[in-house]
């Protein structure tokens, strides 16, 4: 009985040491779409802070900034588009182009609730691929050998490998970026190299002041670097934006985001939407002309939630058009699919 009793003690013993430690997540059922807490295995969550940047207070999650002094974080945007063409005799053709803007964020200072960072400009590399031959332009490798190629590798060249300095508050808001006056005369030197004509080479820099200034680039980290809505969002709660896909303002790209959880050290953000399907008509001189066209996006975002800062991004963009003629009798169409996909610091994926 001694030995029984003996082997009873020590099988409760093996039970409860073998008994792991648990943590609750709350996030959105992929199948029913309601908000539950699990319980999962607490070493598979990751450690949150006492008072993190993302938080939910009394059900509301809002998103703030918690950066340290001294420490550094990725920006890296990658962006792959396959294109597919094909004729009216059936007859395709693929080509694929890649590109990649490398940057970081190094805070120097805080000052209350603002951020003094130095944003630096690691890298550019951008793939062109069609018909079994690829080009590559990346301002780690050499120079290109095709005298084509070499001027978009000295304007990324000098592009790259420069800091500017940045202001930041805790909320997101870009208050100012400065310094683009020593990258515009850094690639001004550069284009010297290969342009003579003076009239060319200001032509060169001030189309690069244009896609290159501190309103773009304000733009651009305002929709990467915050997503929840300043009023905050519930687990489960749904918003959309806009944004015009044409000058004219016409044609605007909806998307629709859901907060779909949050509680094991990432906030992650459902992402879809797109541009609805659009079908014009005209004929003339007895020809009628079709075009119809449909964006589709799907993917997600996480977010650091003791930071705030952006992880990953992973989206996939979907745009389809269809041109036709037609006199009535007989009709050719015209297909153009690509497929893209849209990533923030894909290596974290």
């Amino acid at each position: 009985m001694k030995n029984i009793a003996a082997l009873a003690l020590i099988s409760s013993i093996a039970l409860v040491s073998c008994k792991k430690e648990t943590a609750k997540v709350t996030k959105v059922d992929p199948k029913t779409g309601k908000t539950v807490t699990v319980e999962v295995p607490a070493d598979s969550v990751a450690k949150v802070v006492e008072n993190p940047a993302i938080k939910d207070s009394a059900g509301i999650v809002t998103q703030t900034f918690k950066l340290e002094k001294g420490k550094t974080y990725p920006l890296t945007t990658y962006q792959r588009d396959t294109k597919t063409m094909t004729d009216p005799q059936g007859k395709s053709m693929t080509a694929t182009s890649e590109s990649t803007d490398e940057m970081n964020f190094t805070v120097n200072d805080i000052k209350g609730n603002v951020y003094e960072m130095t944003l630096n400009l690691v890298a550019k590399r951008s793939s062109q691929s069609a018909q079994g031959k690829t080009i590559v332009v990346d301002t780690k490798l050499p120079i290109p050998k095709e005298d084509e190629l070499k001027m978009i590798w000295n304007i990324n060249r000098a592009l790259t490998s420069n800091k500017l300095d940045m202001k930041m508050d805790n909320k997101g808001n870009v208050i100012s970026i400065t310094g683009f006056d020593a990258v515009y005369a850094k690639v001004s030197t550069a284009v010297g190299t290969l342009i003579k004509d003076a009239n060319e080479k200001a032509s060169v820099v001030a189309s690069l002041k244009e896609s290159f200034n501190e309103k773009v680039l304000k733009d651009q980290f305002n929709k990467n670097l915050v997503i929840i809505p300043k009023k905050g969002v519930k687990i489960g709660e749904k918003w959309t934006t806009s944004e015009n896909a044409d000058p004219s303002g016409s044609i605007k790209v909806t998307s629709n985001y859901v907060l779909k959880s949050l509680g094991n050290g990432v906030a992650e953000i459902g992402v879809t939407g797109g541009i609805p399907k659009k079908a014009d008509k005209k004929t003339q001189g007895g020809i009628t002309h079709s075009l119809s066209s449909e964006l589709v996006q799907n993917g997600t975002i996480k977010f650091d939630e003791n930071t705030g800062w952006i992880t990953n991004q992973n989206i996939t963009v979907k745009t389809t058009q269809i041109e036709t003629l037609s006199d009535g009798k007989q009709s050719q169409s015209m297909k153009s699919v690509s497929n893209s996909a849209v990533m923030v610091n894909p290596s974290a994926k």
